[in-house]
């Protein structure tokens, strides 16, 4: 028996190799299943059976195939890291093993992370562990059950092998898949290094593969600035209407097609704090969750650069200028549908804002706050929800002033307190991936039981609907959670 993975010649091969490099995946000892997403497989328009009911697809998978064709390659990029420029990162622990095409045309690049050493592992063994690789499987899975664009897992495999990391733990790999894995720092890299001779036929490709309505506009590399900045934005957005911090939001570690990628020391908001910081290692709170749209907006002007030799300075500046305009509509957009509001008011951004500063300092969980919050009645005086009023530590006169202002927007609106609810709820989800919940099922993993991992993919694949046999995974976290520390280590 051989491999059954519809493989192709990855579409990326089109470029130079200065773009990337061929390598061959370091095996593994004993690979097991950790994790597979039929979901996915079907998706992609696969028998999950052909996929994961064949031994080879297990080894190949895991980076310990007797042979792999097409051959694997690690591309290269460069990218600023809180904020200083790296001359050369790239793929230190992924390769492309192929792309598949569905019945629809649709392709997808099939990424192995965790499978050994690249060119640009800079000195690193080019592994994953199984705490991490957990971490990212289901947060890629996650994020897609929300409604928000990012990489997806098709598979996680294991290995009793050892890794050394701060302790030593087991291997893993993940098998990563996404339309591109293109990112801002690939531009980055071309033209730091002074091969500008790459630049258009690295946008040629995203534009030919994904873009391809910029071909039209009279300038089509201005116009893939734009949608790339649209897609960022309307991301971004996403993100923090939800509560997710990224916690490294590196130029290397941004998509080019506005999908979030790079699953590290992320976080959903707990107790909601503007001034949250997800990742230990963060010690000046660059990437804290209110300073994302910040920060995404200055990568973008890293990657903006990089298209000068293509784009005038003045037409790059005049996007860039327009990005927080962007961002503050496609925010405003998300925070009203979470609010359960149908109309636009010039005072909405004053709403909203009022809103989170009454819940700043009183430990109000994001998640379940928007989730009550949908059975407020619109009449001014009637008590709020218990539930509600639960949630927070201190005094509520903020928040009992802001709910006036909510109420009397919600009258004016004629707003159906059933039908709001039911808008609500649809946007609200019951279920995120929070840490503690991660953890537990990562303690589990190590014992060999990949159950809670299951549990959680189903779960989180549609976190809007209340099922009960998910009820202990909507409650408050447990006092714990708020030591857990996550760092880039992985």
């Amino acid at each position: 028996m051989s491999h059954t993975l519809p493989l192709q010649l990855q579409s990326l091969m089109v470029l130079p190799e200065s773009f990337y490099s061929r390598v061959r995946p370091e095996p593994l000892g004993k690979p097991y299943w950790v994790a597979q997403n039929h979901t996915l497989a079907a998706e992609m328009g696969l028998r999950p059976s052909e996929i994961f009911d064949n031994p080879d697809n297990l080894l190949y998978l895991s980076g310990s195939g007797k042979k792999y064709d097409p051959a694997p390659i690690a591309t290269v990029y460069s990218g600023h890291q809180f904020g200083v420029y790296v001359r050369q990162l790239g793929d230190g622990r992924a390769m492309l093993i192929g792309d598949s095409v569905a019945a629809d045309g649709k392709r997808w690049e099939w990424q192995l992370k965790g499978a050994g050493k690249t060119p640009y592992s800079r000195f690193a063994d080019g592994r994953a562990v199984l705490r991490s690789s957990i971490r990212e499987y289901l947060c890629s899975e996650a994020m897609h059950g929300l409604g928000i664009p990012t990489t997806r897992a098709l598979a996680l495999t294991g290995s009793n092998d050892a890794v050394y990391r701060e302790q030593v733990e087991t291997a893993a790999v993940v098998t990563r898949i996404a339309p591109s894995f293109i990112r801002f720092g690939h531009f980055e890299y071309m033209y730091h290094t002074g091969q500008h001779q790459n630049l258009p036929l690295l946008a040629d490709y995203l534009i030919d593969q994904h873009f391809p309505a910029c071909r039209d506009a009279e300038n089509p590399y201005l116009a893939l600035f734009q949608e790339i900045s649209r897609c960022t934005a309307e991301l971004v957005a996403a993100w923090q209407s939800v509560g997710f911090c990224h916690g490294v939001l590196n130029t290397d570690n941004m998509s080019a097609l506005g999908l979030t990628i790079d699953y590290g020391p992320f976080g959903f908001l707990d107790a909601y704090d503007r001034h949250h910081i997800c990742n230990h290692s963060d010690t000046g709170g660059r990437y804290a969750y209110n300073e994302q749209p910040y920060v995404v907006h200055w990568n973008l002007m890293r990657f903006a650069s990089c298209l000068l030799p293509m784009v005038s300075e003045s037409e790059l500046v005049a996007e860039l200028e327009r990005f927080p305009e962007m961002f503050q509509t496609a925010y405003l957009n998300r925070m009203r549908a979470k609010l359960g509001l149908q109309t636009i008011d010039k005072d909405d951004e004053e709403l909203v804002g009022d809103m989170f500063a009454s819940l700043q300092g009183r430990k109000v969980d994001f998640t379940l706050f928007f989730r009550y919050l949908s059975e407020v009645s619109n009449q001014h005086g009637e008590p709020l929800p218990e539930r509600l009023t639960a949630l927070f530590n201190g005094p509520m006169e903020a928040f009992t002033a802001w709910i006036g202002c909510y109420r009397g927007r919600l009258r004016a609106e004629n707003s159906d307190p059933v039908v709001r609810a039911e808008r609500m709820n649809a946007v609200n989800p019951l279920y995120v991936l929070r840490n503690y919940l991660l953890e537990q099922a990562i303690e589990l993993a190590k014992n060999g039981d990949f159950r809670e991992i299951e549990r959680l993919h189903r779960c989180m694949q549609n976190p809007f609907v209340e099922q009960q046999e998910f009820a202990d995974f909507a409650v408050l976290p447990p006092e714990w959670a708020g030591g857990i520390c996550v760092s880039c280590s992985s």
